[in-house]
């Protein structure tokens, strides 16, 4: 049966400190916990877990092929994870955006022990919200991805993310109803979704020669510029506006 903990939108929530304990504890299990994120709920676990990592898949009815997004406590965390994050274009875009909604992909280590598929990139963001940040100082880089299934409306309650995964979900940290908005949650580069938009975040390709806009989002393509101004697009038409 699942375990849900009332953790509230306040930092002193009396709780609190128990919810983090217990998620980070089942994150590093491998067992599926479910955080909320900017506006939704999402499915997380520890992305070097066989069984954690099998466990999102399943219960997203994606196959091993698919990549999974990472959350990260800090930008110094991808130096672990990825090559070329030492780059100036990387550091700049980390530290002006992050945390926040802005999804950079990396070519990930190569002597990283985990189960994604070759050649993939790493699709890695830091978020925003306070508890899925202090439950990831807690546990170091998870994967996180939407707690719903393709077709079906993102979860902005525990309850709608139940209705959806049932007794896959081990742990839920509750904060009530997030605001309504479309929150990538961890979109990878192959996710669907608009080209632009206000809640989703916008998706940055730094494996070439020059950055490139896979996904416009709630970074615009102005304040990308200002950082990086040889972004091009990735499909090498004109830069939405």
């Amino acid at each position: 049966m699942m375990l849900r903990l009332a953790c509230g939108s306040s930092a002193d929530h009396p709780d609190r400190a128990r919810a983090v304990s217990a998620a980070a504890s089942a994150a590093r299990r491998g067992d599926l916990i479910l955080v909320p994120t900017e506006s939704v709920y999402a499915l997380a676990t520890d992305p070097f877990s066989v069984r954690g990592v099998a466990a999102l898949r399943k219960a997203k009815v994606q196959s091993n092929q698919v990549p999974v997004p990472i959350m990260v406590p800090a930008a110094a965390t991808m130096n672990g994870l990825a090559v070329h994050v030492g780059l100036p274009v990387a550091r700049a875009l980390m530290a002006s955006f992050w945390p926040g909604l802005l999804t950079l992909l990396f070519e990930p280590q190569s002597t990283l022990a985990w189960d994604m598929p070759p050649d993939a990139p790493l699709a890695a963001r830091m978020p925003l919200h306070p508890l899925l940040l202090e439950v990831l100082r807690a546990t170091g880089p998870l994967a996180v991805t939407g707690a719903n299934a393709a077709g079906l409306p993102a979860a902005t309650t525990v309850d709608d993310a139940m209705a959806q995964f049932g007794e896959a979900i081990v742990l839920a940290l509750d904060v009530g109803e997030l605001g309504a908005g479309q929150d990538d949650a961890g979109a990878g580069p192959g996710d669907a979704g608009a080209r632009s938009g206000g809640g989703s975040s916008t998706v940055v390709d730094l494996r070439g020669s020059v950055p490139e806009l896979v996904r416009a989002g709630a970074v615009t393509v102005t304040e990308l510029l200002a950082i990086c101004p040889d972004l091009v697009d990735a499909t090498g038409g004109s830069l939405p506006q």
